[in-house]
């Protein structure tokens, strides 16, 4: 592999570009009901396009949780890149010759060139890609999973979950939005923070944010409404990862995930939901973060620890509403 990219900027707080490719997959082509409208619009269509998604990393393990919930797998193929990179790409160092059976490329940074041979920004997963051309049509996470839903509804399996139930929309934005913020990303911003400052702030917003999430999930099953919803998806990536990465790596040190009763019970129960435990790979996720951070581990070692053998014990909150 190459140099690495740095993530750290000294005395800075982390921000996060989210400058993406806008573009949306839609039904026929059409202007969504939701979210931006002024976009590239690309039509829906069985076998057209590759979900490019790495195992590591949360936003991607979004995207492929909700297209296994939905039964997308027969009309979206899934490209999964190696947990490692350098600053130039994700690489697809888990199949044969390195080089990814679809799309005939070894890095994912092709597929972006292939469209704009001067992209200036980082190579992210997901991406979709159009498997007949090679060019990605968007990076847009938050809106690839959303439009799994909304748009591929025709090609859903029998039993594909209501992961956007009608009623609980503006609830679900409100939630997803505090989530993505102070969680999702929260903690990032604790592990890329520049200076003192800026990782004591990230720190006390998200560790306040993960107190609300535990009085709100002492006395509820899911996180809006009684039912899974991709809200629960969006925080379930982060959790996941939190004992085996963010609390050592990034000094999201003040609790473990397992020492959250509620946290901790909620997450084991959306581990052993058919379609998102499986999705999991704790060896690449801790690869990841500790060989490809260099300016936060620079000798690349990967700890040996957790255990993490208690994400299939009993989560007993089936009778929660």
């Amino acid at each position: 592999m190459g140099k690495h990219a740095k993530y750290v900027e000294p005395g800075s707080e982390f921000n996060r570009d989210m400058n993406y490719i806008p573009d949306r997959i839609t039904a026929g082509a059409r202007t969504p009901e939701f979210g931006p409208t002024d976009v590239p619009l690309w039509p829906v269509e069985p076998g057209r396009y590759r979900l490019v998604a790495a195992a590591a990393c949360p936003w991607a393990n979004r995207a492929i949780i909700v297209r296994n919930l939905l039964g997308l797998q027969d009309v979206i193929s899934l490209g999964l890149a190696g947990p490692t990179h350098d600053a130039r790409s994700w690489t697809f160092d888990l199949d044969p010759g390195g080089v990814d059976p679809v799309l005939g490329i070894e890095r994912l940074q092709q597929a972006y060139l292939a469209r704009y041979p001067d992209y200036p920004r980082g190579i992210t997963v997901p991406a979709i890609v159009e498997e007949a051309s090679g060019k990605v049509v968007t990076n847009d996470f938050p809106w690839i999973t959303h439009d799994f839903f909304h748009e591929w509804s025709d090609f859903f399996a029998d039993d594909a979950p209501d992961l956007w139930p009608r009623e609980l929309r503006a609830e679900m934005d409100e939630v997803n939005k505090r989530v993505f913020t102070e969680v999702n990303n929260g903690v990032y911003r604790c592990g890329f923070a520049g200076s003192q400052e800026a990782y004591d702030a990230a720190y006390d917003r998200l560790f306040t944010a993960l107190d609300w999430l535990e009085e709100r999930l002492t006395s509820q099953r899911y996180l809006v409404g009684d039912q899974l919803t991709e809200s629960d998806i969006r925080l379930f990536t982060t959790l996941a990862r939190f004992d085996a990465v963010y609390h050592g790596h990034f000094k999201c040190n003040r609790q473990k995930l397992v020492e959250l009763p509620a946290l901790w019970g909620y997450a084991r129960d959306l581990y052993q939901t058919p379609g998102i435990g499986e999705t999991l790979d704790f060896g690449q996720i801790k690869d990841h973060y500790y060989k490809v951070h260099t300016d936060l581990n620079p000798t690349q070692i990967v700890p040996a620890g957790p255990d993490l053998s208690g994400w299939d014990e009993p989560h007993g909150r089936d009778s929660l509403g």
